[in-house]
């Protein structure tokens, strides 16, 4: 069906710019299957939901971060405190000052123990003090390139790290996940469908608005004609004498009523047309003939229906949509139960900084690399998983509860759009026995006239009558048209 669709179109395109096109039902729905706004919206919800699952697919995958970083700080990290550091900018100085104060004292007991040894001490703290501003600096000296050895200079620090993280169990929630935008993806296509089948509903009752007041106009220029030629008779049986001036006042007012009808069925006509274009994705006022609008009898199938429940369960996208919102729900309680079970990841990466640690600190920049595996295991939280693990259950509940409603939904309307379909066949039937009697009073009203023993009110009841007839005709068979596009979308099989 899809490639006589597109062999109509190609059609229709070669015919643009050359002659009006002509079109059928079936090419005014492929047009507005592929230039209507919203089944666009649809499509590209669908294709969402395609890249939504590829998207959910790549989290059992390892994915790689690279971080850098720099930061300026007012103040830098002290290893040592301003006291350790005077202290040993003077730790020279400090150990001069006390080694001379201690060695008189020392020397003094030395000597006495060992008198001998009085000329070399003597010599020693000579010796101390001329060399003692020398030892105190040589000993600040030291003392201060131990203070600049544990400076850290970390004012501008500069940091990168490339990470691996590969998860190992994450409790079911990517799993779960995933299996959510598979059904979401689901969702969009019943959706698309759902759409599409209101689409051609909506182009079908376009369609036959138009044959229908195409068909009126014919029958209301018909009837016009008809007023016109009795009015032309009725004026010249006035001149012999034979009718009233009432008479002509009467055929003027109808006639005059008949032109106004004709203006409006028209104007119904062209609004209806507009309306088609629209649907089809046509410019407004390009105004196509339609395949059926010059068949005077259209044809129709007139026979009686049973409601097709089951096949109406089948197919119905509504259904499939809430069964399939079942399983969303039931999907997220697991993605919610994940939060209390442990979750194992594998990591790895490579951190490099400056001013690094790795040889004392460094102004350079050095890094190294890391291999470690991540538990979490969740302690307590106050109920909350169970809590929303409950609420989706009970979405799944609600969601069971609306398919329920849909089922009892779907069969009230199946078993309704059924009654109208044969309801319809029954309007035909007898519309097709009123316009039969319509035709034959019409026909005796015309030669009673014409002898004289009808009156003017008489024939133009009849042919109101007529009128009527003809008009309940195209009505009742637009009606088994629509009420069997009405009946297979219940059915979910609209242009299938």
């Amino acid at each position: 069906m899809k490639r006589i669709f597109v062999s109509i179109t190609l059609v229709l395109c070669g015919l643009c710019g050359h002659a009006q096109a002509v079109l059928s039902l079936d090419s005014c729905r492929a047009m507005a299957l592929r230039n209507n706004k919203e089944l666009a919206q649809s499509k590209a919800q669908l294709d969402k939901a395609h890249w939504d699952t590829k998207a959910a697919h790549t989290n059992y995958l390892p994915k790689v971060s690279l971080t850098a970083g720099y930061m300026r700080t007012g103040d830098e990290i002290s290893l040592l405190s301003n006291n350790q550091k005077n202290a040993l900018n003077n730790i020279g100085t400090t150990a001069v000052n006390q080694f001379g104060a201690q060695f008189p004292t020392i020397a003094q007991q030395i000597i006495t123990k060992y008198p001998d040894l009085a000329p070399l001490i003597q010599d020693m703290a000579g010796a101390f003090q001329q060399n003692a501003a020398t030892l105190g600096q040589a000993g600040n000296a030291f003392g201060k390139g131990i203070t600049d050895a544990f400076r850290t200079d970390t004012r501008n620090m500069t940091a990168g790290m490339i990470l691996l993280t590969q998860p190992l169990y994450m409790g079911g929630k990517i799993k779960a996940y995933e299996n959510i935008t598979k059904h979401q993806a689901s969702l969009a296509d019943a959706q698309l469908r759902a759409d599409e089948q209101q689409v051609m509903l909506d182009v079908d009752r376009a369609y036959w608005q138009v044959v229908s007041l195409a068909n009126k106009r014919r029958l209301a220029v018909s009837y016009r004609n008809m007023l016109a030629h009795l009015d032309s008779d009725v004026v010249k049986m006035i001149n012999e004498g034979v009718a009233t001036k009432s008479n002509e006042l009467s055929v003027s007012v109808k006639l005059n009523e008949a032109e106004m009808t004709l203006m409006k069925v028209e104007d119904g006509l062209t609004l209806s047309r507009m309306l088609l274009c629209q649907l089809c994705g046509l410019p407004l006022e390009s105004a196509p003939r339609l395949a059926d609008e010059d068949n005077q009898d259209l044809p129709t199938v007139a026979q009686d229906i049973r409601a097709d429940v089951e096949t109406a369960f089948a197919n119905r996208a509504e259904l499939s949509q809430l069964a399939t919102a079942q399983q969303i729900y039931a999907e997220k309680a697991k993605i919610e139960r994940a939060a209390v079970l442990p979750q194992i990841a594998l990591t790895g990466g490579y951190m490099i900084s400056n001013p690094n640690v790795f040889n004392g600190f460094e102004k350079k920049f050095r890094g190294t690399w890391a291999v470690g595996v991540m538990l979490k295991v969740p302690v307590w939280n106050w109920g909350e998983t169970k809590y929303k693990v409950r609420a989706a259950r009970t979405e799944a509940t609600i969601a069971a509860l609306k398919t329920d409603e849909a089922r009892e939904k779907i069969e009230l309307q199946v078993n309704q759009e059924a009654f109208k379909v044969n309801e319809a066949n029954r309007k035909l039937t007898l519309s097709m026995k009123n316009l039969d009697k319509a035709e034959e009073n019409l026909r005796t009203a015309q030669v009673g006239f014409k002898e004289g023993v009808i009156t003017t009110s008489d024939l133009l009841a009849a042919q109101t009558a007529w009128l009527q007839a003809h008009s309940d005709k195209i009505d009742a068979q637009i009606d088994i048209k629509l009420s069997h596009a009405s009946y297979n979308k219940a059915l979910g099989q609209l242009g299938e």
